[in-house]
């Protein structure tokens, strides 16, 4: 049966500490179609077959159809509204202040509000423009064209540790398109492996709305800056046209609202340039055909511009992250723990007694356990928990000791409660 004593406010005392934990995150789960989730939530109508298409995907840890599966994180892509990718392409806007784009582009509006979402949660006004590094005041500092990688709690806990983070990268990917009825953005072919990381962060420490900040650099020229790291949101910012290869022309087959004449496929249209296969391979001759009427087509601004969300992302992850079983990605989180610790004293001459019924004989005499030391043996108690209650004798937690403890009369005890939370 408990025994109470009151504590005072020496005996509590509060504490900070954290834990960190390592987070790898493997290339099949990023370019694994199985591992990373769509959700067709944007919808075309009205012209020719329609398209469909998230506004983010989620990357997992295992096939995500799976309940033991986590998500990781998400990526989307976004657009600076007064960048040169939005600005070139615009044919003006509403009497609603609504931007209007040709129907060779696809999800602008969409792109352009994304890119407003991140600027007004991490930036505080949806009308900022990122900049790598951070509040640049250079022109070509300027991220127009942005890649967004969202941490889930799960992963990034409270923060993601300075000068932890680390992705491998291809600045090109090719691909082998030919004519039939299988088009895709997929690569066959990748090269220009990087090491984008936020080494240098640790000495070089930015405060913005969004909490800490920091700066992603190419890892084999640490003065040149791809991207931006905040470290309390567990997001991460990239700028396309510095992680790109520039000079590298795009062609595939993308979503469309209608076929275009060169290609059969119903809902699809080429960007670029592709070969026009015939009965005999060697006689196969080139043809061009683009969304954008551009044979010389590249990633920006044309696939920006011309192709899907789902598109673009596919693109990123299947191509640019490589398929295999090394890092991709990885970090370590932080765990921020508040502790409250309470030092319940047991004096000599407390506690060694009990107020359970089997303690006492009918005669109220301590039981003993050697018969005929009634008189002589002490009483004693084998201490098992520690209940802590409010002012109003509300029990609130218990601790368990691993193994009892006795006290007796010869015995200054001190029990340590640890409240994490």
């Amino acid at each position: 049966m408990a025994i109470f004593k009151e504590l005072s406010a020496n005996d509590i005392k509060t504490a900070r500490s954290f834990l960190s934990q390592l987070v790898d995150v493997i290339q099949n789960d990023i370019s694994g179609s199985s591992t990373r989730r769509k959700y067709q939530v944007w919808v075309t109508g009205g012209i020719g077959p329609g398209v469909t298409s998230s506004l983010f995907q989620t990357v997992y840890d295992q096939d995500f159809t799976l309940q033991t599966s986590n998500a990781v994180f998400d990526m989307t892509v976004g657009l600076y509204v007064s960048g040169s990718t939005v600005q070139d392409i615009k044919t003006g806007e509403d009497a609603s202040g609504k931007l209007l784009f040709p129907s060779t582009s696809l999800m602008m509006r969409e792109k352009v509000d994304i890119y407003r979402q991140y600027a007004q949660t991490l930036l505080g006004t949806m009308d900022s423009q990122f900049t790598a590094p951070f509040n640049s005041t250079t022109t070509s500092d300027n991220i127009n064209e942005a890649m967004f990688i969202s941490f889930k709690r799960l992963f990034a806990r409270d923060q993601i540790k300075r000068e932890t983070f680390a992705m491998k990268f291809y600045q090109t990917a090719s691909d082998s398109i030919t004519y039939s009825s299988n088009y895709n953005l997929n690569s066959t072919s990748i090269s220009g492996a990087f090491i984008y990381t936020d080494v240098g962060s640790a000495a070089n420490k930015i405060q913005a709305f969004g909490g800490q900040v920091s700066n992603i650099v190419d890892s084999s020229n640490t003065a040149r800056t791809v991207g931006l790291m905040f470290n309390d949101r567990g997001t991460v910012i990239l700028d396309l046209n510095k992680i790109l290869s520039g000079a590298q022309k795009c062609s595939g087959a993308i979503d469309a609202m209608a076929s275009s004449t060169a290609n059969p496929a119903a809902g699809k249209a080429f960007i670029g340039s592709y070969k026009k296969a015939s009965a005999n391979a060697a006689a196969a001759t080139s043809q061009t055909c683009s969304a954008a009427g551009n044979p010389n087509a590249k990633f920006i601004p044309d696939l920006m511009t011309s192709a899907s969300i789902d598109n673009i992302v596919d693109h990123l992850a299947s191509a640019r992250f490589q398929s295999g079983t090394l890092t991709g990605m990885t970090f370590q989180n932080v765990t921020n723990i508040n502790s409250t610790l309470m030092f319940c004293r047991a004096t000599a001459d407390e506690f060694n007694y009990s107020s359970n019924p089997s303690y006492i004989d009918s005669n109220s005499r301590v039981v003993v356990i050697d018969e005929g030391q009634e008189e002589t043996q002490r009483s004693f108690t084998f201490v098992t928990s520690v209940g802590l209650y409010d002012a109003n004798d509300n029990l609130l937690a218990v601790a368990k000791l691993s193994r009892p403890v006795e006290k007796n009369d010869e015995k200054d005890i001190t029990f340590r409660v640890r409240l994490d939370f």
